[in-house]
């Protein structure tokens, strides 16, 4: 992987942070552990790197070969932490993009330090891989906007002081007539409704927004422009999933190659097995190319490249795609074992899940890069 010199320095400095600081956190412990590890994030400094440096970020513009970086070995180690960082990204990315001066300078510099909790509420039960079909009404009167309606599976719910959200502000069909918003949790009318288990878990539930009156100073960039905003946060983001499955992959690799030079079967270790060595070799191989993908796509965003919707959803469909088939590799070089709650392989076969679906499913991503793809034959 070739990377410029600040990032190769924050990759080998994240990593070993990581492997100190958060190894064996145990996900399922609940909100009061999510928020232990959120604190240590920000104790650390990395939510620095969602925001720029005039708001209290640690670069000039925020660069998605950090983000990468970052996520690939917070979820090596713990998937918790990832999903902790990849959320405030998610909250912070919009308001540094579209935000008002007043806007940037009041929330940015609290999601930078870590003394907020960011979310980002545009999914709803029948808004999912189509957020253009939001429900959620934003009705404006006079210098206020009314929002009522329900986001579903925002991920923070309970613990966010702050949510972006994207209500739908004219009649205009699909997401032309969406707007975002910036509204603090503790506004009357915003609340948590329902809180989901999910297989990998992390704090994410229902966020339900009955008669929440915002001053319109709350609105996010134009009024119509909330699809616009939305998309450009994932796609600038998007690589970033892939590299929190190469993390996840890279740790399966790691274990798989312990548990074979140690396990012996049949008198000699599974490593000298010639079917376990063709596994090892295509994970190895899978691993390599995904990472490629990813930090190819972070560098396209860096540099601005107008075909970033192209690579970025390869990266992230190659990538979460890759590290599915790796860690399932790696479970069945384990064996029984592999299938023990609780385990590390068994972990990892739940976190990694969730990956191939947020952010745009695998299925999106294909149909993203075939429109690209046709568009310039």
């Amino acid at each position: 992987m070739s990377l410029p010199a600040p990032q190769l320095r924050l990759h080998r400095t994240m990593a070993a942070w990581a492997q100190d600081e958060l190894g064996g956190i145990d996900a399922a412990a609940g909100d009061e552990a999510a928020l232990a590890v959120f604190r240590t994030l920000a104790r650390r400094g990395v939510f620095r790197y969602v925001t720029p440096r005039g708001s209290g970020g640690a670069r000039r513009s925020v660069q998605a070969r950090d983000l990468c970086v970052i996520r690939e070995a917070l979820a090596a180690v713990s998937p918790l932490a990832d999903t902790l960082f990849a959320v405030q990204a998610l909250a912070a990315y919009p308001l540094a993009a579209a935000g008002t001066p007043a806007q940037r300078q009041a929330y940015l510099p609290r999601l930078a330090a870590g003394t907020d909790v960011g979310a980002f509420a545009l999914t709803e039960p029948d808004a999912g891989s189509d957020p253009g079909s939001a429900r959620l009404r934003a009705r404006r009167r006079g210098g206020f906007y009314v929002l009522d309606g329900v986001k579903s599976l925002i991920s923070n719910a309970g613990l966010a002081q702050l949510y972006i959200v994207f209500g739908r502000t004219h009649a205009a069909r699909g997401g032309k007539g969406l707007s975002a918003f910036v509204v603090e949790a503790d506004t009357p009318g915003v609340a948590v409704t329902e809180r989901v288990a999910l297989i990998s878990p992390h704090p994410i539930g229902t966020v339900s927004f009955a008669r929440c009156r915002i001053p319109e100073s709350q609105l996010l960039g134009e009024p119509g422009k909330g699809l616009e905003i939305a998309l450009t946060t994932l796609e600038a983001l998007r690589c970033s999933v892939g590299a929190a499955a190469c993390g996840m992959a890279t740790r399966a690799l790691t274990e798989a190659l312990r548990h074979a030079r140690e396990r012996r079967q049949f008198g000699r270790p599974l490593a000298r097995f010639q079917a376990i060595r063709f596994k090892i070799a295509d994970m190895a191989t899978e691993l390599e190319a995904a990472r490629l993908l990813v930090y190819q796509a972070a560098r396209a965003h860096d540099e601005g490249a107008a075909d970033l919707a192209r690579i970025s959803s390869m990266a992230k469909l190659f990538a979460t795609e890759a590290a599915q088939r790796i860690v399932d590799e790696s479970l069945q070089i384990h064996g029984g074992r592999g299938l023990v709650e609780g385990s590390i392989m068994e972990r990892l076969y739940r976190d990694i899940r969730a990956l191939r679906i947020y952010e745009g499913t695998s299925e999106i991503q294909r149909l993203i890069i075939a429109r690209e793809v046709l568009g310039r034959a």
